[in-house]
């Protein structure tokens, strides 16, 4: 995986999403559908992977702590260290219904993944 810093390490929301979501072993896993952020300090939490169903129909959104995710720019995309049985039985939500992230919710997901 190539990582390259630049004093210009900033990017628009809307250019990470879609951005394409790999495993280590270069499989697609998703994209990236959303950014929730920290109203307090600003900074992103987590990015809200799609995955499965087809053409965005049916799929649903999962959210990957931020911290897991590593942008590669030989792929032009992030690369997270999970495979698809991991990500099928992640914390997950139809596009429709976003949950509140409450401190509940937050705790799930982050014990999920072991954050």
């Amino acid at each position: 995986m190539t990582t390259t810093t630049t004093r210009n390490d900033v990017i628009s929301s809307d250019r990470v999403e879609g951005t394409d979501v790999y495993d280590v072993l270069g499989e697609k896993l998703g994209s990236i559908d959303d950014l929730m952020i920290d109203k307090i300090s600003g900074q992103v939490r987590y990015a809200v992977m799609e995955f499965g169903g087809f053409l965005g129909i049916g799929s649903d959104r999962y959210p990957i702590p931020w911290p897991m995710l590593k942008y590669d720019t030989e792929r032009e995309g992030y690369v997270v260290n999970l495979d698809k049985p991991t990500i099928d039985g992640a914390p997950r939500y139809a596009s429709d219904q976003t949950p509140d992230y409450d401190d509940a919710y937050v705790m799930g997901v982050n014990r999920y993944f072991g954050v």
